[in-house]
């Protein structure tokens, strides 16, 4: 199960990840898709950990991929998130400083489903969002998202 610590410069006592999100918004732009994790069963935007070898637009269309069945194309950066005072923790004990990228993507093809990772998935409003048991981080870059500002956000 992946849960989330904080505390003052915690990221000093964790090995570096780096990560990408896609933020899919639905054909009117008022819902988000999100998808239920099958490691703790909470919400999140699809996404995950980049492989050797890809950037971060690449290692977004393929976690998306394999999380949902889309297809998406990158439309802009979001945002970039390295908050050296959180981390995740996994079962096995590992820890992690994550250092993420998250996009808003676009439905390009494929088919929307579930996958091992996956329990559900479905778009919801902002409003239904904010009484979901959503992964803490995620909260930001969707309210970042939202925001309307064209220029990137470092946090």
């Amino acid at each position: 199960m992946a849960k989330i610590i904080e505390g003052e410069r915690i990221g000093e006592q964790a090995e570096l990840m780096v990560g990408a999100s896609g933020l899919i918004f639905d054909a009117d732009r008022r819902k988000i898709l999100l998808t239920r994790r099958t490691d703790n069963g909470r919400w999140c935007l699809p996404g995950g950990r980049l492989e050797p070898g890809e950037s971060v637009a690449e290692g977004c269309v393929r976690e998306v991929w394999e999380e949902t069945g889309l297809q998406v194309e990158i439309k802009r950066l979001i945002g970039v998130y390295t908050n050296p005072h959180r981390v995740i923790e996994y079962a096995d004990g590992n820890r992690y400083h994550l250092i993420s990228f998250s996009f808003e993507a676009k439905a390009v093809g494929g088919q929307l489903g579930l996958s091992n990772e996956t329990t559900e998935y479905g778009y919801f409003t902002p409003a239904e969002i904010e009484t979901m048991d959503l992964m803490e981080h995620h909260r930001e870059r969707i309210a970042d998202a939202l925001a309307g500002q064209l220029e990137t956000f470092i946090r």
